[in-house]
């Protein structure tokens, strides 16, 4: 417990002196993880709610498959894109391996499916007979959706604050696409790692309080929209 005190103690003087490689890994990993949530809610909403409205064959084997991804562990997924952006890979040429690109495209494989199971279950529990009457009553479809859109928004929300959180706090996938390359791939949770194995457990805690403040902002200014909306 002492080491533990003693590590706090020196991470709230590292992180008040404002150690400009803390703070720096801390906007790289705002930066990566806000990137991959926004493009995993550009794809996920308009495929939840591709699932949630069609019927076609294979439907139940594909919603089976999005809520397998929502588990999905990230060292797997960090090994698929690993060898497909690895120089003999098939999109080798990209030479997205060792970059913050490849790292946003792992983390959006991570918190796609979260999105889109989410928005699927939002939707589905809107009754069939509210998307009747509104066809009855002349909408058409593009303002059914934008209706249902507005009405499974706080869920959605919820969404969002599930995939920011999900690919912020994961280490494998960064780590692995990543290479964790100080000044240009070095994110919060694999800074940690790195920091932990050298024994500089100082560091680890500030970078542990950074990474737990940064989620608990985050979701606190969703949660706030989320409830100003639902009241």
């Amino acid at each position: 417990m002492a080491l533990l005190w003693d590590g706090i103690r020196q991470a709230i003087a590292l992180l008040a002196r404002g150690d400009a490689e803390v703070f720096g890994i801390a906007v790289l990993s705002l930066e990566v993880s806000g990137a991959a949530t926004v493009l995993a809610l550009l794809v996920g909403i308009p495929l939840g709610l591709a699932l949630a409205l069609t019927r076609f064959p294979g439907r139940t084997l594909l919603i089976s498959l999005v809520n397998t991804g929502m588990g999905l562990p990230p060292v797997v997924v960090g090994l698929f894109v690993s060898i497909l952006l690895w120089r003999s890979g098939p999109l080798g040429f990209l030479e997205w391996i060792y970059t913050p690109t490849a790292m946003i495209l792992a983390q959006l494989i991570i918190a796609a499916p979260i999105v889109i199971g989410l928005t699927l279950a939002a939707i589905q529990q809107i009754p069939d007979t509210f998307r009747l009457q509104m066809l009855g009553l002349g909408a058409s479809r593009p303002q059914m959706l934008r209706v249902l859109i507005q009405e499974a928004r706080l869920p959605m929300l919820a969404a969002a604050m599930a995939g920011f959180g999900g690919v912020i706090s994961e280490v494998g996938a960064s780590l692995m696409v990543g290479g964790n390359i100080r000044g240009r791939t070095r994110v919060l949770t694999t800074a940690t790692v790195l920091e932990t194995s050298k024994g500089d457990f100082d560091v680890a805690i500030a970078l542990s309080l950074l990474l737990l403040l940064i989620m608990f902002l985050v979701n606190a200014a969703l949660t706030w929209i989320q409830q100003r909306r639902a009241g």
